[in-house]
């Protein structure tokens, strides 16, 4: 089964019916749309190129390395190893992206942006697995799988998607060769033609791949998306910030925790419960003696508008007393092993089995109460190479083999579609994952596993991140601070700057950790996280029906600068904000990349932790510097954004277009604030409380705030030092009619 998807004039993205162009002894021509893109099949040995305009764009069996092996005969002496295998299968093909030096995708990889060439021998490998305080920059599978790799040149981006769940290996090999110490020299290396070739090789299933031909970034990342799904918008509590902690040890100490942080002023959402509040590892109970009340403590905490969050593991202890394993088991709900009976391995339990979640009647609490799925590749510790055997057999007597790195999604989905029946369809559910596949955006949120408190796992987690953005995995983030070990004060510091600016934003840390709770390291440390936690930034989520990423690696903004083609530690926020999150121990300034070279741009400094000189910075997109130069002398700027809104919580904004999206443009000293959806509509009564406009170089004369029905408002602040100027503690709400007009010495600016 093998699929194009490219753009159409219409810009929509269609299955074509193809037309004959040409035909030779040797090969057949077809095209779609206006004969823009082609697609010309050789005959023998057979291969596909996909052209645009003529030139060859992708090429598949390049090498003539197209295989497939469907369940053959068992040799004799696999017969003690694989007892009741129908046989050995295996399927592979090869693709060459013609043109393309920069390929990227393949999460889960604790490794750089841009993948590298593994023609020293080592693949990349797509089998998910427990892997504890994984190796850095290591090749071999990890948490979750998503099969799609994203090549990019100057003028074009294009995707491979590789359907399939089984366990994949993929071979990358750049030419000409980037390897050090590679012996083709400087000279050569020029005449070559750049080309990237990649061969996939599955253990078990079918090829079913597809083309993406963008041809720009955010064509792909659509293209993908429809097939795929896209990022589901989360509830609005879900954004903040998260405590957790394996594990709070009782109701009181939940409430302590949550205490502190309205102690000590620090703003939170959402405080989570490892494995410890169960009683003895039975999900879906509470341990009576410590956790008495569960019902009462999230009432405590729904009171201040906080949730809490709870862990689920797929491993349900064997336990004949327990109802839910009686009833899971008289159900048939659980996986079996090669000879028909349960599976039981070993977890966090005990002796265990697991659920089979590929079946749909075991996808089949408490309204405030939110779930986190965990150990979910999944994860048997007496097992091989600590999970299932890939001879245990589901639901329709598949082996485990055909969709390992499918069993953490269909956890994932359960888990979702229960918290959603949960409320009748209204509500929208939060669930965490660690293990996830192609399309898991559509389910929920994703973190990048059990990390270590170094600056090594601080530096590596932005690459995983951006990795997983350019696969469709929007709401993702790494653990603050580092789940092993124990981090230092700088370390901490930076590492909740860095993920203030993530879009999943958790603090964890293991229960062999010191207590990591923000004010614990001292008053300069509390104020630092603190400010930083303050800073959140959420880059439109919401634009899940519009296949953006919330991070961005610096070359999906600036496709032509090459320069920014291997940029691990910056990326953009939306489409103005560089981030440059400080990742090295020490460090005093930080080295950014400006891509952009005919933009202009300013820095924004914001001072998080006056701990030494530790700040974090931030670039701001303007303009260009053709339109600087068409300016007069008198400096004027210019800047432009979105506010949505909805109600935080339902699906009201999908099924009835209960929303309200607002772009704002400020040009020539007058804010404009019009639609930026013709369909939504939202009845908001949220109040605007400050106006801030930073780069203001002196206090503007009189600042006017008309509000309709309302006396004219002078009200504002003016800071020489940050040259901030802010209109405050006004009382209209954001979407009325309202106008702010400032005067200075030269002129008059209509907000």
């Amino acid at each position: 089964d093998f699929c194009i998807r490219a753009s159409l004039e219409t810009h929509r993205f269609l299955f074509c019916r193809l037309r004959v162009e040409s035909k030779t002894k040797d090969s057949v021509t077809l095209s779609w749309s206006s004969g823009q893109y082609q697609v010309r099949v050789w005959h023998f040995p057979f291969r596909l190129e996909v052209l645009c305009d003529q030139e060859v764009i992708v090429t598949f069996n390049s090498k003539d390395k197209l295989w497939f092996e469907s369940l053959q005969n068992k040799p004799s002496y696999l017969s003690t190893l694989f007892l009741f295998f129908p046989g050995p299968s295996s399927l592979g093909a090869d693709f060459c992206l013609h043109g393309f030096q920069h390929v990227y995708g393949l999460p889960q990889h604790a490794d750089r942006l841009r993948l590298r060439d593994t023609s020293d021998g080592e693949p990349y490998r797509l089998y998910n697995l427990d892997v504890f305080a994984a190796d850095l920059y290591c090749r071999l599978g990890l948490y979750g799988s998503v099969p799609l790799i994203v090549a990019h040149k100057p003028d074009r981006t294009v995707g491979v998607f590789w359907l399939n769940a089984s366990d994949t290996f993929i071979n990358i090999q750049y030419s000409p060769s980037d390897l050090q110490g590679g012996e083709t020299p400087p000279v050569k290396k020029r005449r070559l033609r750049r080309q990237t070739d990649v061969h996939w090789l599955s253990e078990s299933g079918v090829i079913d791949c597809m083309i993406l031909l963008g041809p720009a970034p955010r064509q792909l990342f659509k293209q993908y998306a429809q097939l795929t799904g896209y990022q589901a918008m989360p509830p609005l509590f879900s954004l903040g910030y998260h405590q957790c902690r394996w594990n709070y040890n009782d109701e009181a100490d939940v409430k302590a925790v949550d205490a502190g942080f309205d102690r000590h002023k620090i703003p939170y959402d959402v405080i989570w419960l490892d494995i410890e509040h169960t009683d003895g590892k039975r999900y879906f109970t509470w341990d009576p003696a410590l956790f008495p009340k569960p019902v009462a403590l999230q009432q405590h905490l729904e009171k201040k508008k906080r949730k809490m969050v709870v862990i689920s593991d797929p491993h349900i202890k064997v336990d004949p007393d327990w109802p839910l394993y009686r009833e899971a088991r008289d159900g048939g709900h659980f996986v079996k092993d090669r000879e028909g009976q349960i599976f039981q391995g070993t977890c966090w339990p005990g002796e265990s089995s697991y659920l089979d979640f590929s079946c749909p009647e075991t996808r089949g609490s408490t309204p405030s109460l939110f779930v986190w799925n965990d150990m979910n590749e999944p994860s048997v510790f007496n097992g091989p190479e600590q999970t299932m055997p890939k001879d245990a057999v589901h639901h329709g007597g598949w082996e485990h083999r055909e969709l390992h790195n499918l069993y953490g999604f269909y956890q994932h989905m359960a888990t979702a579609d229960g918290l959603t029946s949960r409320s009748g369809g209204t509500e929208r559910p939060f669930v965490l994952t660690r293990s996830f596949f192609a399309g898991s955006q559509r389910l929920g949120a994703i973190w990048t596993g059990d990390n270590v408190a170094t600056w090594e796992y601080l530096k590596i987690s932005l690459p995983m991140v951006l990795t997983l953005n350019l696969t469709g995995i929007a709401f993702c983030g790494a653990d603050v601070g580092g789940f092993v070990k124990d981090p230092d004060p700088e370390l901490l510091v930076r590492w909740y700057q860095a993920g203030a600016l993530l879009p999943f934003f958790r603090g964890h840390s293991a229960n062999d950790t010191k207590r990591r709770e923000p004010w614990l390291f001292g008053e300069e440390v509390t104020a630092a996280i603190r400010t930083a936690i303050q800073f959140i930034i959420r880059a439109n989520l919401h634009k899940n029906v519009k296949h953006s990423l919330s991070c961005r690696p610096l070359w999906v903004e600036f496709p032509e600068e090459e320069s920014a083609f291997t940029e691990d530690n910056q990326y953009m926020i939306g489409g103005a904000l560089l981030a440059c999150p400080v990742t090295e121990q020490g460090a005093q300034t930080v080295k950014v990349l400006l891509p952009g070279s005919d933009e202009v741009k300013a820095f924004i400094t914001v001072t998080v932790y006056e701990y030494g000189t530790l700040k974090i910075s931030f670039c701001h997109r303007f303009g260009t510097t053709s339109a600087l130069q068409r300016r007069t002398k008198e400096e004027r700027a210019s800047a432009d954004g979105e506010l949505y809104l909805d109600d935080g919580h339902s699906f009201e904004y999908r099924d009835k277009k209960a929303f309200s999206l607002r772009r704002f443009s400020m040009a020539s000293g007058r804010l404009l604030c019009r639609s930026a959806s013709e369909e939504g509509r939202f009845d908001c009564d949220t109040v605007v409380q400050s106006v801030s406009i930073m780069g203001v170089k002196s206090k503007p004369t009189t600042v006017n705030v008309h509000v309709p029905g309302e006396d004219v408002h002078e009200m504002s602040t003016f800071n020489s030092y940050r040259k901030k100027f802010e209109c405050f503690k006004g009382r209209f709400v954001s979407f009325t009619a309202h106008r702010i007009i400032i005067h200075d010495e030269t002129e008059q600016i209509t907000m």
